[in-house]
């Protein structure tokens, strides 16, 4: 697939070229990204010290968080910025691996930009805490 996509940047003009580079710093930071605008990434952490690092990435985002709600797999966080409803779902595969799924809708719109973010900034919490 990289060679595919290298070889397909020397036929695009500039913008093409730009947004297959964007799709590969977004793979590099392994954050996965679905097609309906949420963002996904597993960490090899339980689900408590995940939980604490995504409440203040969102403290740190100025997002005014609704609460946490179980469910049978794991925990949902609701959060509200302007404009936009978060939910942060957390999953538990294993007592050590949590997989995080964030999706921020603008109305009927998604908006993966701050889906990516909440957890690139939940990353950053880790070394906060």
């Amino acid at each position: 697939m990289i060679a595919l996509l290298a070889g397909s940047t020397l036929t695009l003009s500039g913008c093409a070229s730009l947004a297959i580079t964007a799709l590969g710093v977004g793979a590099s930071m392994g954050i996965q990204h679905a097609v309906n605008g949420t963002a996904h990434k597993t960490f090899t952490l339980p689900l408590p010290e995940i939980r604490k690092a995504a409440y203040a990435a969102l403290k740190r985002m100025d997002f005014a968080i609704d609460g946490t709600k179980k469910v049978e797999s794991g925990e949902t966080i609701a959060a509200r910025a302007p404009e936009r409803d978060i939910q942060v779902h957390l999953e538990i595969i294993s007592a050590n691996t949590t997989r995080m799924r964030t999706s921020a809708r603008n109305g009927m719109l998604m908006d993966a930009a701050t889906a990516n973010e909440i957890i690139a900034q939940t990353e950053r919490s880790f070394k906060r805490i």
